[in-house]
């Protein structure tokens, strides 16, 4: 279904996860998209206007009814893609992180002084992330400020939510001759020319791209230029993203550097608020966690990448549970799928490993951390509504004045890998799908009340 179902009615199965662990289903009912894109009322079955907004509808021809195997969701919210990996993913997994930066991934990036290597591989992800059901994309791009300029321009041109920032990196000790900033000021100036790009945009009336300030991570920005990005941030009221306590090497060596972790040279910079993405976040201390909570900030859990390059298990569950803003990410190309459904299965998969304990060599009480598992409800949630509330934007559930961006999820497509043997409690049916679904089920994808 490809039509634009903006000032439409539709009628469907919806399924959303507000709260983690707490997912709403309604099924058969009538949802009125208004032509702005946004959501502004649902009717479950029952409800005393139900009858009379859907005799109107298809008295005006706006309604448009899903089949009984359809089910709709939310898009994904991803919260953590490096635009310009997506042609090394699933390549170069085998090393540490500071040798598959050094190695591959720097001489990777810089290749997008190339426009035409830039134009065929972000068009090729932005593209492909929207089969796969991403509505919503926080981008890494690059240094190079033109190339930034084309992602947001193909995000536009191809319809996905997005926030797209330019790297900043200029530190001369860890980042090579070929693929930094030359200095601070350089970094700022291009960080601000991004901003006023994105926000001058003659196709980005709606705001569906955002800009976002981006300090890779500490270790490769001086403090002159955590400095500067940090008063940017606050003068310019973007969201910030960068890389948090990812592993061993990254926290040990903010800790070397600062005297301090992450979280609090991050906070001193001013670049911890309300909207500011910390992407892996496996070291935390207690009171990083505190500040992070405080400061209404939050995390990109990646499962996936935390596996390979993390050196730990993200604690997702205690986390939700201590009140911290926490959505997925992929992590494109530390993470081999740019899929946020496989994401929220290993999300799911690490948390029990997390639990359970993984050396068996130990005895359980000494390798086990209980009540950290988390089921599929959660998962769904924080791929979800967990994406949005981090973002501080009204996307990831269906209530009035959230933005419809959504999926069609085809239990029936023959392709597909969900099987139904008579399930009808959709309970079961979400489980389904959140741990069988492939992209031949996404049947369709909209952003906005337009489909992509």
């Amino acid at each position: 279904m490809s039509k634009s179902l903006r000032g439409m009615v539709l009628r469907g199965n919806f399924i959303h996860a507000p709260l983690p662990g707490e997912v709403e289903t309604v099924l058969d009912a009538l949802m009125v998209v208004g032509n702005d894109g946004t959501i502004t009322a649902l009717y479950p079955t029952g409800h005393p206007d139900r009858g009379a907004v859907e005799a109107k509808a298809t008295a005006d021809g706006e309604l448009v009814s899903f089949g009984s195997a359809d089910y709709i969701l939310p898009g994904f919210v991803d919260l953590h893609v490096h635009a310009p990996q997506y042609p090394q993913l699933g390549l170069a997994l085998d090393v540490p992180l500071e040798v598959w930066l050094g190695k591959y991934t720097f001489p990777l990036e810089a290749r997008y002084a190339d426009l035409d290597f830039a134009r065929q591989s972000y068009s090729t992800l932005v593209a492909d992330l929207l089969r796969n059901g991403t509505t919503t994309a926080l981008y890494f791009a690059t240094v190079h400020e033109e190339a930034t300029k084309l992602l947001v321009d193909l995000c536009l041109a191809l319809g996905q939510r997005a926030l797209v920032g330019k790297v900043a990196m200029d530190n001369p000790k860890t980042c090579p001759d070929y693929y930094r900033d030359a200095s601070a000021a350089g970094a700022l100036a291009a960080t601000r020319a991004i901003i006023d790009y994105v926000r001058a945009h003659a196709d980005n009336g709606e705001g569906r791209v955002l800009p976002v300030i981006t300090p890779r991570f500490i270790p490769s920005c001086t403090d002159e230029l955590l400095e500067g990005l940090g008063h940017l941030a606050r003068d310019s009221g973007c969201h910030v993203q960068t890389h948090c306590s990812e592993s061993d090497w990254a926290h040990s060596y903010v800790l070397d550097r600062h005297g301090m972790t992450d979280t609090a040279s991050l906070d001193r910079f001013g670049l911890l608020g309300r909207r500011s993405v910390l992407a892996h976040a496996t070291r935390l201390t207690e009171d990083d966690k505190d500040s992070i909570i405080a400061a209404g900030a939050a995390v990109a859990h990646c499962p996936l990448s935390n596996a390979y390059f993390g050196d730990a298990v993200f604690p997702l569950r205690a986390a939700l549970e201590k009140g911290m803003h926490v959505g997925m990410g992929t992590d494109i190309s530390g993470g081999p799928s740019a899929s946020v459904l496989e994401t929220a299965r290993m999300a799911i998969a690490a948390s029990r490993i997390l639990e359970s304990g993984a050396d068996p060599d130990r005895p359980p009480e000494a390798r086990q951390r209980p009540a950290s598992r988390i089921d599929f409800r959660t998962a769904f949630h924080v791929a979800t509504a967990g994406g949005g509330i981090a973002l501080d934007l009204p996307i990831g559930q269906f209530a009035p004045g959230y933005h419809f961006d959504a999926l069609r999820i085809d239990t029936a497509a023959p392709e597909g890998g969900i099987r139904i043997f008579g399930e009808t409690d959709p309970d079961l049916i979400l489980q389904k799908i959140i741990y069988t679904a492939s992209r031949a089920n996404i049947g369709s994808v909209w952003v906005g009340g337009q489909p992509v």
